[in-house]
């Protein structure tokens, strides 16, 4: 008895411990595995590379990005994919010494891919969660939201063709399909079925998926079945989680659903799921983050998240990071599709962007590289330590949601003069906000954004002391409400060739570090 007390103690002080989101900014789609001790976590990443950011933790709480489960173009064709395409949700499983992490790359329009088939979804492996991962495995069962089940030797897959829920069996080497697809589920009857997952507990089958959409009717439900392929019957008590009710509906808290279950070192089960936080209004900019909450096991047999209560925000510390350019860039820094490598060089402490001739509005791989903006409220900074433009260059930082809703502050070579812009991209509109000549100090110039969750605040500085206030810009306008898309604000560096004098060379901008603090 005192053991069991004991144990009870600390799942509950564990709980009281963890902090909402687990995993902030644009982190959606999560999944999660235990191996002994450790816990490994992955989630989308659509359009930017490298895919699929894997994480680590010990307790659930505190997790550390080890690294990008795809990070070699030979597994992540991602040619022009939009905020609305490249990389769904991923699942991740560990048998028998083997990671596996299966997924759907949507829309990269790249069906020359060795071993391809006409499906979108594929599998790789790995010895170890930091990797190296295989390349592709590709598969036959279509839908999206693949996920892995393993029992006694067999390897099934599970997805969401014609929103309906399906099961095979496949050979998890080859990726060959062994037997028919066989519908299985079609959920409660709320749109869009997805992100199923199939756990055994006990004498039953349990199919965890998701339904509404991933907007404010996003919901998770869940059925079971003594048999694997049915038929499984609906918990009485669907939706598991959902905020799309009268108990949430006044929460920051917003969209929860797409989640995974797992069970801790003592015993305890926990739900990872996606959701997204609200700010100035019914908008959201962040992305869908990665929260968690404890679950029971009733005596009926069925799983009840956070005893049925509302998901309640308790954020992490605000975090600092600043990159000095000093060495290879950590696996948090992303690129839009796949990058040219050749844009992009470390040398003497700085990071040389080369200028390429497509703009950010294009989405033809720009020359940009960011971090994701995981606070409301923060400040990020830049130096251009040095520059080559020719007419029309420019380089700069970059509020980042997707092509057709970005901003842009930059200095620019116009004629001859050098100006700080600062330019609003939204809905294939270009908006130029703010055109100031300067007189560049030969130390460089300063670029800043700040905000507080309702708008986004620029400055620039000559000196790198005394910055100059150019304008502010709403939040809700870089939202998935107002541009679209499935990501969150990415907040990065950019340079641009607007130049037509190719022959005298190719422009470029040298930053000298990024700093980012969250208030």
């Amino acid at each position: 008895m005192l053991l069991l007390l004991t144990a009870a103690f600390c799942i509950q002080g564990m709980a009281q411990e963890l902090t909402n989101p687990i995993i902030p900014g644009f982190h959606p789609d999560p999944s999660i595995c235990r191996v002994d001790s450790d816990y490994y976590l992955v989630t989308s990443s659509f359009q930017y590379f490298p895919g699929v950011p894997i994480f680590h933790s010990r307790n659930l709480t505190d997790w550390q990005q080890v690294g990008n489960v795809l990070n070699r173009q030979s597994q992540l064709p991602l040619a022009e994919a939009t905020a609305w395409q490249g990389i769904y949700a991923p699942t991740i499983r560990y048998y028998r010494g083997t990671y596996y992490m299966i997924t759907t790359n949507v829309g990269s329009g790249d069906r020359q891919v060795p071993g391809r088939l006409s499906s979108d979804n594929f599998m790789v492996t790995a010895q170890h969660p930091e990797g190296p991962w295989s390349d592709p495995v590709w598969l036959s069962q279509g839908g999206i939201d693949p996920s892995l089940y393993f029992e006694r030797g067999k390897c099934y897959m599970v997805s969401n063709p014609d929103n309906t829920i399906t099961l095979c069996e496949i050979d998890p080497a080859t990726g060959r399909q062994l037997n028919p697809s066989q519908a299985i589920w079609k959920g409660t009857g709320g749109r869009y079925p997805e992100a199923p997952h199939i756990y055994k507990k006990g004498a039953y089958y349990y199919l965890l998926i998701s339904e509404g959409g991933t907007e404010l009717a996003h919901s998770i439900t869940i059925a079971r079945s003594r048999n694997i392929y049915g038929p499984y019957e609906a918990n009485p008590q669907n939706p598991i989680l959902t905020h799309c009710s009268r108990a949430g509906q006044n929460s920051i808290i917003q969209g929860t659903g797409h989640g995974d279950l797992v069970k801790d070192v003592n015993g305890q089960w926990w739900l990872v799921f996606l959701a997204y936080r609200n700010y100035n209004g019914a908008y959201h900019h962040l992305g869908r983050e990665t929260f968690i909450a404890p679950v029971k096991w009733g005596s009926d047999g069925w799983p009840v998240v956070n005893n049925r209560q509302p998901i309640a925000l308790n954020p992490p510390a605000p975090k600092a990071r600043r990159t000095e350019f000093d060495s290879p860039l950590g696996p948090e820094w992303v690129y839009l599709q796949n990058p040219d490598s050749t844009a992009y060089w470390l040398h003497d402490g700085q990071l040389r962007l080369y200028g390429s001739i497509h703009e950010l509005m294009t989405n033809r791989q720009p020359t940009f590289a960011g971090i994701r903006q995981e606070a409301a409220a923060f400040t990020m900074d830049t130096k251009i330590a040095s520059y080559d433009f020719n007419d029309g260059d420019e380089a700069g930082l970059s509020v980042y949601q997707m092509h057709n809703g970005n901003i842009q502050c930059c200095l620019n070579n116009y004629h001859g003069m050098y100006r700080i812009k600062l330019r609003l991209n939204l809905k294939n509109v270009r908006a130029l906000l703010v055109d100031r000549v300067i007189n560049p100090d030969t130390e460089g110039i300063w670029l800043r954004v700040g905000s507080d969750g309702k708008q986004y605040t620029f400055s620039y500085s000559t000196d790198g002391k005394k910055y100059h206030r150019l304008e502010a810009i709403d939040c809700s306008l870089m939202s998935t409400e107002t541009v679209g898309g499935f990501t969150g604000v990415v907040l990065g560096l950019y340079a641009y060739m607007g130049s037509t004098k190719y022959q005298m060379g190719r422009s470029y901008a040298d930053f000298e570090y990024l700093n980012y603090e969250e208030k």
